[in-house]
């Protein structure tokens, strides 16, 4: 989205995409991206006791900080050598933290920018040595601050998510395109990219509640579960199961609330959308966090459990359907970068 908007913007720019992990090493990945993966869907406990661990206890915080900066940082000084770019933007926790290591210690005279897609939990999405922060929510920013100090430069933006979210769009439209039933109450039911947490529980909560009249369960990637959920509700024209899509911003106009497992980009765009949020089913570690600013900022409801999710259901889907246009008068990400990157002045000014 970042690069679409760069284009846009500065049609002569040239975006280069990294894997940053990969360019850290097989050490950095495996414990970063590859064993999530599993803990996410096997021994939920463990993804909290590693939260716990590397970004909760200070002592092992720093040790990972460390150990981060020792594995990767050469790997990484390595790839920038090779791009040569004028600016770079990182998208992960990871990857910020070393780039956040590098240029404090003066190793790379690139500016670098962090790209900010959740609410809370920053201890590895802010650094210390970033140049500037670029985040979704205003919200986010003094917890910000507070971890990469006042030195850097925070600023709330737009242009992360499809841009579609920015135009209004009506249900009745969002519903036809999709071939929904254009009446009677929408529940969407999703665990992000990767599927995870209760969503057959939310799927059976949504039914049995009354508070909707047709159920969507959104199950990313995890082919194994759409089919399980496909096969349990074969035969009842109330329920609907669907895998990964690209259509979250007809998604997200057509329901008229979301049951979702995994924070981040998808609450904000249902904000967008004034969509109704409530946060279920898997309430560990980074999203334990978020679903306490969820709370403490009034962004979105947290059900702990099904009963509360019942509850939840019968009270959010009488919620007024407000679309929070504010967003669109944030400035957008790509011209904070364009600006960081050609060095005029403050990332705060507007870029030529």
């Amino acid at each position: 989205m970042l690069t679409d908007q760069l284009i846009r913007e500065r049609p002569d720019v040239e975006a280069v995409t990294v894997d940053g992990l990969a360019a850290m090493g097989g050490v950095i990945k495996t414990v970063s991206e590859d064993a999530p993966r599993l803990v996410f869907f096997r021994a939920q406990w463990v993804w909290d006791l590693a939260f716990w661990l590397f970004a909760s206890f200070r002592p092992t915080r720093l040790l990972t900080r460390t150990a981060l900066g020792l594995l990767g940082s050469t790997a990484l000084e390595r790839v920038i050598r090779r791009e040569q770019p004028d600016v770079i933007v990182s998208t992960y926790p990871q990857t910020t933290e070393v780039l956040g290591q590098l240029r404090r210690r003066k190793r790379i005279s690139v500016p670098v920018c962090s790209a900010i897609t959740d609410l809370a939990a920053m201890d590895y999405w802010a650094a210390p040595g970033v140049d500037l922060h670029l985040v979704t929510h205003p919200e986010s920013i003094p917890e910000v601050v507070e971890v990469a100090g006042p030195g850097t430069e925070v600023i709330a933006v737009q242009g992360f998510t499809d841009p579609a979210f920015l135009t209004p769009r009506s249900k009745t439209s969002a519903r036809e395109t999709l071939g929904l039933p254009p009446a009677g109450r929408i529940v969407l039911v999703s665990g992000g990219g990767w599927g995870v947490g209760d969503l057959p529980g939310a799927v059976e909560c949504a039914l049995s509640s009354n508070a909707s009249e047709y159920v969507v369960c959104l199950c990313g990637q995890n082919d194994q579960l759409r089919a399980a959920l496909t096969q349990r509700h074969r035969r009842n024209a109330r329920v609907r199961i669907e895998g990964f899509t690209d259509e979250m911003p007809e998604w997200l106009a057509a329901a008229d609330v979301l049951v979702h497992s995994t924070g981040g980009l998808t609450v904000l765009e249902a904000l967008m959308r004034g969509c109704p949020v409530i946060s279920y089913g898997w309430g560990r570690g980074h999203i334990r966090r978020n679903n306490e600013a969820f709370v403490r900022y009034g962004l979105a409801t947290v059900a702990s459990d099904r009963h509360e999710l019942e509850a939840a259901l019968r009270t959010s889907i009488l919620d007024d359907r407000t679309p929070n246009l504010e967003f669109a008068h944030l400035p957008s990400a790509a011209s904070k970068v364009l600006a960081l990157a050609s060095g005029d002045g403050e990332a705060s000014g507007d870029a030529d």
